[in-house]
């Protein structure tokens, strides 16, 4: 059984930073705060799902910035989770929030309340991008937060964002190589969405700020995914759940931006497989198909153009991220 979290969004009120890339004003007054109540009822939804596997659901608290709000009312939150960790409900619980709000007292309440896993939104790892976005925090606070949360026990999780104000490829390939450093069990990897009524929003239309294309965002989430496989980390997300479309400004918005990064692994795998022009079948895993012919056939399209006419047979055989190529004159290789 995969794992599965039940998420509850905490907005933080009062933030004390207002990033290039966030609007306060909308994730202050859109989202009203969750109650102990809500808290039940996310848990009780969630247990009644056919497929409800409590030895692999967590109860996370997602939002930016948890150990950051007002204490009594973080405690409450905490201890309502804490009681269906208790009865076994769930597994654990995830929390997320900023490096420069962990500390000892911290991360002792955090055990205390059975929280199991801990994200760091460290958006970069190099300080001058960091500076520009105004994110209130250095790259050494992400190092010293991480070897704390591992110190405790706890699973540490790693967000970074790309192509952010300031940053660049190679900069961006700099963040996840001392992410990598810091050994974390996950990662998620969002792309920089430039919206309203926030200052990227401000830098692009006076033309200081200029977002990567989505192809060059792909590109760089391929390397990027490749490098954290490696690594022997876990990305748990590439790409923005979903976005407000009616405050899209610019940037490498995609719903199936996941998908794209995947076709696009297959397509580079599939190309250094092949050493002759001519035509081949493909044979992958049914559940990678769709990953394999690419967005509107498009990996089919782009092999078909370089002499590559290639037919994509589903293989029970096959694991998933395997491809076996077979030559239409029966050799294989």
């Amino acid at each position: 059984m995969s794992h599965a979290n039940i998420s509850v969004f905490v907005p933080h009120l009062g933030c004390p930073n207002r990033c290039s890339f966030c609007d306060q004003v909308i994730i202050s007054g859109a989202s009203s705060q969750p109650s102990e109540v809500d808290i039940e009822v996310a848990v009780n939804t969630a247990k009644a799902s056919k497929n409800y596997d409590a030895d692999n659901t967590e109860l996370a608290f997602f939002g930016g910035s948890f150990t950051a709000i007002d204490r009594e009312y973080m405690l409450s939150l905490l201890k309502a989770a804490h009681r269906h960790v208790k009865q076994k409900d769930i597994c654990g619980i995830r929390i997320s929030t900023r490096p420069d709000c962990i500390d000892r007292e911290i991360l002792e309440i955090l055990m205390a309340y059975g929280v199991t896993a801990i994200e760091l939104g460290a958006q970069s790892m190099c300080d001058e991008v960091l500076i520009a976005n105004d994110r209130g925090h250095t790259a050494d606070d992400v190092v010293k937060a991480s070897a704390l949360i591992k110190e405790f026990g706890f699973e540490l999780g790693l967000q970074m964002m790309t192509g952010l104000y300031k940053s660049t490829y190679e900069l961006d390939l700099k963040t996840a190589e001392k992410i990598i450093e810091l050994h974390p069990e996950t990662v998620r990897i969002y792309p920089s969405i430039t919206l309203e009524n926030t200052r990227l929003a401000e830098y692009y239309r006076l033309r200081v700020y200029t977002p990567p294309t989505l192809d060059e965002t792909v590109e760089l989430c391929v390397k990027l995914l490749d490098m954290f496989d490696l690594a022997g980390i876990n990305v748990i997300r590439t790409g923005l759940h979903s976005i407000d479309t009616d405050r899209y400004v610019a940037g490498p918005w995609h719903p199936a931006f996941k998908e794209l990064c995947d076709s696009k692994r297959y397509l580079d795998k599939i190309l250094s497989l092949l050493t002759e022009k001519g035509e081949y079948r493909l044979h992958v895993s049914p559940k990678e198909i769709s990953k394999v012919t690419g967005n509107k056939k498009s990996n089919l399209k782009s092999l078909n153009s370089l002499g590559y006419k290639c037919t994509v047979v589903a293989d029970d055989s096959v694991k998933p991220s395997d491809i076996t190529v077979e030559r239409m004159n029966n050799s294989c290789f």
